[in-house]
């Protein structure tokens, strides 16, 4: 996913969380990455607090709706 450069549309501080996110659900799965909770952990705290990571995304309703459509591409793609 990563390199069909899915989110390209995303500032590049909200694409960093984002591939983030892609290297948590690697390791861990994806209901990790459903969970507001994971913004509380390394390496998404070097991002800063998660109302800071949320604000990169505009709102809390466009991190959740992004972190849906970043579900979708996964599971699209096969990855």
């Amino acid at each position: 996913m990563k390199k069909r450069d899915c989110f390209k549309k995303y500032g590049t501080k909200a694409r960093k969380v984002l591939e983030s996110l892609l290297d948590k659900y690697a390791d861990e799965g994806i209901t990790n990455i459903e969970s507001i909770d994971i913004l509380k952990v390394k390496p998404l705290t070097d991002f800063g607090s998660p109302m800071e990571i949320i604000k990169k995304f505009g709102s809390k309703a466009k991190y959740l709706e992004t972190i849906k459509e970043l579900e979708y591409e996964l599971y699209n793609t096969g990855a």
